[in-house]
């Protein structure tokens, strides 16, 4: 595990494992607002081939109204990315860690919204958890 991401690594093709994680990001009041397939973008602008590999980002819409109340530049650490990156029939999932990224904000804002990047640092455990068992 990297300093700034929890994993997993599930047996699946990417495309069962996305609608796995899609659902368990769900199920914890996240959606995703956006998804970048940077396999076929690298392919397509600069001719590289990589293994599929997909960043969602998604976003939980009460913490991040609550992020933003306190401190509108904050928009600049969100969403949180979710990526994928499939090989050999297993699809590694990793996502970033919140109080890695929380750890960036000023004093105040840390001091404001101190329990917000632990509870949601809980619930992207659990989409974990659940992308595992499914």
């Amino acid at each position: 595990m990297s300093r700034y991401a929890m994993q997993t690594t599930v047996i699946g093709t990417i495309d069962d494992v996305k609608a796995r994680v899609v659902a368990a990001l769900k199920s914890q009041g996240f959606g995703v607002l956006t998804e970048i397939d940077m396999q076929h973008a690298l392919h397509d602008k600069i001719g590289v081939d990589i293994e599929p590999y997909l960043i969602l980002g998604a976003c939980n819409p009460q913490a991040a109204y609550q992020a933003l109340s306190v401190d509108r530049e904050i928009g600049l650490l969100l969403p949180c990315n979710v990526v994928l990156r499939g090989a050999d029939g297993q699809v590694e999932v990793s996502i970033l860690d919140p109080e890695v990224i929380f750890s960036l904000v000023d004093l105040k804002t840390q001091q404001e919204l101190a329990t917000v990047p632990g509870e949601i640092k809980q619930r992207l455990h659990e989409v974990l958890r659940q992308v595992q068992q499914a």
